[in-house]
């Protein structure tokens, strides 16, 4: 068992299923919430799948953490979760910030996890102190410092992560999501995703992987998606097209397709 408070159990949104199946942990990214994965959830219900939504340390109903917020204390928040609803393993789908965490509970306790599903994410952000990190940065303080709050900066971010044939519903969708974010949360975890880098876990990765890309996605665009796949044995690589960064927003039917699939091919019985 792993030290330190449990995370509340309303921080995560379940559906029931077959139990002698892994369940699927998914985790959202830095602008996101549990609620993201609602279609997700219903449609790995519908065929038989456990599946848990949880909300990250700072976000909806999860409480911040006391000490500092960084990927170390998020991946033991994950894996105390796990603890505290008696999954011994489970099938971690993260999307963004919540791969990179995915990454990181690998990385703490390799034997918690059966599968990896990696959505949109790479397995490190670069140096802190690069020049397109400042510029990443700076673009999502702006619209805080200036007092938008983060409803102004969803409206602002959301339509630059998505595909310009994004639903209307899906980027309003989006943007309530990252709109009720806390302000303190996301500057929190947004100096903390800067420090990301597990690209040394890769080999190391044993289980079944999918590393999922979408094709209009500028943050972590298919090419750097393909690569982080190669270095990790067996893995799956698929590309989703017509969406950008939020594609299980943009396309929640072709996302959660591509991650049945997989599962009932590598995971069912």
């Amino acid at each position: 068992m792993t030290a330190g408070p449990v995370p509340a159990w309303i921080g995560a949104d379940a559906a029931s299923g077959h139990a002698a199946r892994p369940p699927v942990v998914m985790l959202h990214g830095i602008g996101g919430g549990k609620a993201q994965w609602a279609p997700q959830l219903d449609l790995l219900a519908t065929h038989g799948w456990r599946a848990l939504a949880w909300d990250m340390p700072g976000y909806g109903e999860s409480a911040l953490p006391s000490g500092d917020y960084t990927f170390a204390g998020l991946g033991a928040s994950l894996l105390r979760l796990l603890d505290a609803l008696a999954i011994p393993r489970a099938i971690l789908l993260g999307h963004s910030m919540g791969g990179m965490v995915a990454l990181e509970a690998f990385a703490q306790a390799p034997g918690r996890c059966a599968g990896l599903i990696l959505a949109c994410t790479s397995p490190a952000f670069g140096r802190a102190d690069g020049d397109w990190q400042r510029q990443f940065i700076g673009e999502r303080l702006a619209p805080l410092d200036a007092g938008l709050g983060m409803p102004g900066m969803a409206a602002r971010q959301v339509p630059r992560m998505m595909a310009e044939a994004a639903p209307a519903a899906a980027r309003e969708r989006a943007m309530a999501i990252m709109g009720a974010v806390p302000e303190e949360t996301y500057r929190l975890a947004l100096r903390c995703l800067v420090t990301f880098d597990r690209r040394e876990v890769l080999p190391a990765i044993a289980v079944p992987t999918l590393v999922l890309a979408a094709a209009g996605d500028s943050q972590a665009p298919p090419p750097v998606m393909e690569k982080m796949a190669g270095r990790i044995a067996g893995a799956e690589f698929e590309v989703l097209p017509g969406c950008g960064h939020l594609a299980n927003l943009e396309q929640p039917s072709a996302f959660g397709a591509t991650v049945l699939e997989f599962l009932e091919r590598r995971f069912g019985s």
